[in-house]
């Protein structure tokens, strides 16, 4: 970086030389810090969230609530447990999202339903630009009409812009307003901006959730509106409620296991963790749930994300309570919406992760639990629509914490 040190802190009504006080070498903890502003870019950022409402009720969910008590049973007696992911789908007359619909379809069985996947886990940016009945009708219930599963969902940060990149508004006057009318509802039932379309939606408790389900604990996060990176913490728009929360229910989790119940753990987030295309990884987010997971005794055993347009994986080392972990990071931002580039994978170590895997293509993940394993197989698909398999499958052994 060049070296710019009188470019910290903007003199009053005098242009910058640069867009922005951040293009320094001037270590962080050494610049002087602008009110409203920060010292940062990060810190700008965070100046834009958005406040997000809080749960309706408490923050948690069973598996019945989503496929329904004897649903839930025959997963139970099946011994595993899988469902889909996908996150960044939102397309008026999108092509590339109706064909990975209809790929992911063709996964299910009505002859063997627990067999099936139990539902589509959306990762995020379930909407573009349009957070209105339209919006939702064109974008989301269209494209959806031929999947038979149900569909639960973590916000992205399209779904709770009020204003769109040019200054127009969305359609909502409250940020999630949308959101919370399609995957919020105080019942399950078919939300009125479904139209003459049949999905019943059920009800979640909130932007941010627990799911506890056979095999598995999922939890979903809402890290706000941000382009790059997340934000899940941040005091001014009720962030650390879900921190909060975040601890609690991890702190529970840990208390199952210690009682015996030892079950794979995934987090779901909107924003990238790790990131080598589209967009940069949420590092500090990612302290800020590492934080949360130290202090409660318990680390995920795999963590989602999309925003970025295309297919990532990543391995993190590390060493947690004595034992040495391997955590797949993955990154499943191809569900539609247009594709951007990424970095070839090289497989090699930087620090405490390595880049496996990558795709500029359009296709889902299915992700199973049992008691013993967790696994994830990413399924591309083409233009024309075709399935095939594209990377390995990973499986990790919840034992040992291992990838087998």
């Amino acid at each position: 970086m060049p070296a710019n040190k009188n470019t910290t802190k903007p003199a009053t009504g005098k242009p910058l030389r640069f867009a922005h006080p951040f293009y320094t070498d001037t270590p962080i903890t050494q610049r002087a810090s602008i009110p409203g502003t920060g010292n940062r870019m990060l810190d700008f950022v965070a100046t834009k969230l958005l406040p997000f409402p809080d749960p309706q009720r408490e923050p948690s969910m069973l598996l019945a609530d989503i496929i329904g008590q004897q649903g839930a049973s025959d997963v139970q007696a099946e011994q595993f447990f899988c469902f889909h992911a996908v996150g960044d789908t939102g397309h008026e007359i999108g092509l590339a999202q109706e064909q990975v619909s209809t790929a992911m379809a063709h996964d299910y069985n009505p002859a063997h339903p627990a067999q099936s996947p139990a539902f589509l886990l959306h990762l995020g940016d379930v909407i573009y630009y349009d957070n209105t009945d339209k919006g939702y009708q064109a974008q989301f219930y269209v494209p959806y009409k031929k999947y038979p599963g149900k569909i639960i969902a973590i916000p992205g940060n399209h779904d709770g812009e009020i204003f769109k990149f040019d200054g127009t508004p969305t359609g909502q006057k409250a940020s999630l307003a949308a959101f919370w009318r399609n995957f919020c509802q105080s019942k399950p039932g078919v939300p009125p901006d479904a139209g003459t379309i049949y999905r019943e939606m059920i009800s979640q408790p909130g932007a941010y959730w627990w799911l506890n389900a056979p095999f598995i604990d999922i939890i979903g996060l809402y890290s706000n509106i941000g382009e790059g990176p997340g934000f899940i913490n941040v005091p001014t728009v009720g962030g650390l409620k879900q921190t909060d929360w975040l601890k609690k229910t991890l702190t529970a989790i840990q208390k199952q296991r210690t009682g015996g119940q030892r079950k794979a753990l995934l987090i779901a987030v909107h924003h990238p963790p790790f990131s080598q295309g589209g967009h940069s990884g949420s590092s500090a987010m990612l302290q800020d749930i590492d934080k949360c997971c130290t202090q409660s005794g318990i680390m995920p055993d795999m963590v989602l994300a999309a925003h970025a347009h295309n297919y990532q994986r990543f391995t993190r080392y590390m060493n947690f309570g004595g034992k040495n972990m391997q955590i797949p990071f993955y990154v499943a931002g191809c569900g539609g919406r247009g594709l951007v580039a990424v970095s070839q994978a090289t497989g090699k170590r930087q620090g405490d992760n390595s880049f496996d895997s990558s795709l500029m293509g359009y296709g889902y993940l299915t992700i199973t639990a049992s008691p013993k394993q967790l696994s994830a197989l990413f399924t591309q698909v083409d233009g024309q629509g075709a399935r095939s398999q594209f990377d390995k499958k990973i499986v990790v052994d919840l034992n040992t914490s291992q990838i087998l």
